[in-house]
């Protein structure tokens, strides 16, 4: 891997609305101590040397409203581009994949909804891929006890097993990819999709999930608690109080 090659390029899909934070902006551009959860997300990737680019694939419709906010924070200093995202996340993806320098050879994922992110995860990751590894995810341990169940909407769902706590992790971002080995899972993704439509393709909910499902191997490095997803009005309120705490002790 060349020294060009060996400095990430990070994309973060910012289209979707979010629904369940309720309703208003779209989730990226909701606001954690006054700042839009996307720029938070951005600051964290830009942070780590490892990241040489980020590439935001904001809504097609909000482009120019996404290059102003990120520039209006103080971001304007950094190579950041916005481009204009799908209609999944997993177009969104795709979309700013294509934006990145085809020199760049290390491909990192993150979502704009996991705003505090500590910097050393995201150097983790970037350390993984470099060192050789095609996909790596930042994950942690489970906390509770987890079970299986026949899924019944709106009634009691009979549970099926209980698996082994020890061996499940739970996942987090940004995930990292040789670029080679994202560009060739997203191709593969989208030829099944125009083939059979999106009802033949199993949910995948990240881009490790694609890794997995066309045979690549994904290893796991230590995620970190303040890594959480803010997907519901009470991850908001925890996010607020990790924030103020952070800027309590100058770590922030």
């Amino acid at each position: 891997m060349n020294a060009t090659g060996a400095v990430a390029a990070a994309v973060v899909p910012a289209a979707g609305r979010g629904e369940r934070l309720g309703p208003g902006a779209p989730k990226a551009l909701r606001e954690l101590g006054g700042v839009p959860l996307l720029v938070h997300a951005v600051r964290a990737l830009t942070r780590s040397r490892a990241v040489g680019l980020v590439v935001v694939a904001a809504p097609a419709d909000g482009v120019a409203e996404v290059v102003g906010l990120l520039d209006s924070h103080g971001l304007d200093g950094k190579d950041v581009r916005v481009v204009p995202g799908g209609a999944t996340r997993q177009e969104s993806v795709r979309l700013g994949l294509a934006a990145i320098p085809a020199e760049v050879e290390i491909v990192l994922v993150h979502d704009a909804a996991r705003p505090l992110v500590p910097v050393e995860v995201v150097d983790a990751v970037a350390a993984a891929v470099r060192a050789g590894a095609e996909a790596v995810v930042p994950a942690v341990p489970l906390a509770d006890t987890v079970k299986r169940v026949e899924p019944n909407p709106g009634g009691p769902e009979p549970v099926l097993d209980t698996p082994d706590r020890s061996t499940l992790r739970a996942v987090q971002t940004p995930q990292g990819f040789r670029r080679e080995t994202l560009a060739e899972v997203h191709a593969k993704a989208l030829a099944e999709e125009n083939a059979g439509g999106a009802d033949a393709l199993p949910a995948v909910t990240d881009d490790a999930g694609l890794v997995e499902r066309f045979g690549g191997r994904v290893v796991v490095v230590p995620g970190h608690e303040e890594a959480f997803k803010v997907t519901r009005p009470l991850d908001l309120v925890l996010a607020e109080a990790v924030l103020a705490r952070r800027r309590a002790s100058d770590a922030y």
